[in-house]
């Protein structure tokens, strides 16, 4: 594949189904794609600060090039921009601009742009078009595809929204040259993450190419692509999460713990950052329970440390709530069901299932034993049955 080559990848959802295409120049190309597909149509564009001074002047000309004016609805950056009050900003903009259902909300941004854009089109003349361009890699391969949108609470992240699937998504692997290396980095958590859910080919291919993905070229956009091939697989078959697109949630459940932990300061944890120490975790916890082997948990680790990502929860900063805390965040989660604790574990790279009914006094006990702050062995020391260490990354 050249560095220059356009992959789309589509999602099927029938006559819902949509394209993601993956490639250089898309910013300039968007007019062009986007009218094709809604033609006369336009737009509200939502960004923030930091994307609208590096990247909107390049999609407002290829917006006009096709005629498209846009309203521009320009927002904080950060994680704490998914709240009520924006969510509000950004629909009073959009009905400001007098756009009608058939307009499109256009997203240009990372994650939480995306998610609240999203939920914005979701419910504004109750269902607007939408159009996703993720800024960031975490946003390429995994938040922008799928159609979900929301806010966060303070009692959690994302417990506020709404499924709403996008017309297209363009991914401009261009745009990712100017991310901070600690958001690349971010980003790539999630990709590592597909491998670890049900591709340990693909886990394998990014331990031996992952500095040529952070470099940039034909691996990036082979990475990514792939990514959106497993994600658009699954959101295919299971588009409102109802059976195996939970697969994706592998490293969530701890990782939104702990972003709430930290009452989402970026500066502490960003939500990349939160899925790799999750993922780290959910691997520990899985050797605790003896469903997986210590040598997994291990060689994830590893990776994550390779690569520059956190992966246990003393690579965090400052002070943590303690484990009782932390589990009042978990339980708080989306994933639970009537109370009982479900979690995405796994029996081996590429052999994440979804479990339920897991036990609250374990994960308890998991989390003071991993706790910087409360634990008793060293930090990070995969474990099998409580008190028995069973090995460390090598």
């Amino acid at each position: 594949m050249s560095s220059n080559a356009t992959v789309t990848v589509e999602v099927g959802l029938g006559d819902r189904a949509y394209d993601i295409l993956i490639g250089s120049g898309l910013l300039l190309r968007a007019g062009t794609e986007i009218s094709r597909r809604l033609p006369g149509t336009r737009a509200a564009v939502v960004t923030d600060v930091n994307v609208a001074a590096a990247h909107l002047e390049t999609l407002r000309a290829g917006l006009e090039k096709v005629g498209i004016r846009p309203a521009v609805i320009t927002l904080p950056a950060g994680e704490k921009t998914k709240s009520f009050a924006h969510l509000e900003e950004v629909v009073d903009g959009v009905l400001a601009a007098r756009l009608e259902r058939g307009d499109v909300v256009v997203a240009l941004g990372g994650g939480v742009i995306g998610d609240l854009a999203g939920f914005a089109a979701g419910i504004v003349r109750r269902g607007m078009n939408f159009v996703q361009i993720p800024t960031s890699l975490l946003a390429q391969v995994d938040s922008s595809v799928g159609g979900k949108t929301g806010i966060n609470s303070a009692r959690g992240k994302n417990l506020v929204g709404v499924f709403h699937q996008p017309k297209l998504v363009l991914a401009d692997t261009e745009v990712l040259d100017t991310l901070p290396i600690r958001e690349f980095r971010a980003g790539y958590a999630e990709l590592a993450k597909y491998g670890l859910i049900d591709r340990p080919d693909f886990f394998a291919w990014l331990e031996e190419n992952w500095g040529k993905v952070f470099a940039g070229g034909p691996q990036r956009a082979e990475a990514i692509a792939e990514a959106c091939r497993a994600k658009a697989d699954v959101v295919g078959r299971d588009e409102f999460e109802t059976g195996d697109r939970a697969l994706l949630n592998l490293g969530h459940t701890f990782g939104h713990a702990l972003e709430g932990a930290t009452q989402y300061d970026s500066a502490r944890l960003v939500h990349g950052e939160g899925v790799a120490i999750g993922m780290a975790l959910a691997y520990r916890f899985s050797s605790r329970l003896n469903l997986a082997s210590p040598d997994d948990a291990a060689r994830v680790e590893a990776h994550l440390r390779a690569v520059g990502l956190p992966w246990r929860m003393a690579d965090i900063p400052g002070e943590l709530p303690d484990a009782e805390a932390l589990l009042a965040f978990i339980t708080q989660d989306k994933k639970v069901s009537r109370g009982a604790l479900t979690f995405i574990l796994t029996r081996g790279i590429g052999q994440a299932f979804i479990a339920k009914d897991v036990p609250a006094s374990e994960v308890l006990s998991f989390l003071r034993e991993n706790h910087p702050g409360q634990q008793n062995s060293r930090p990070g020391r995969p474990r099998g049955r409580p008190g028995q260490p069973r090995g460390r990354p090598g």
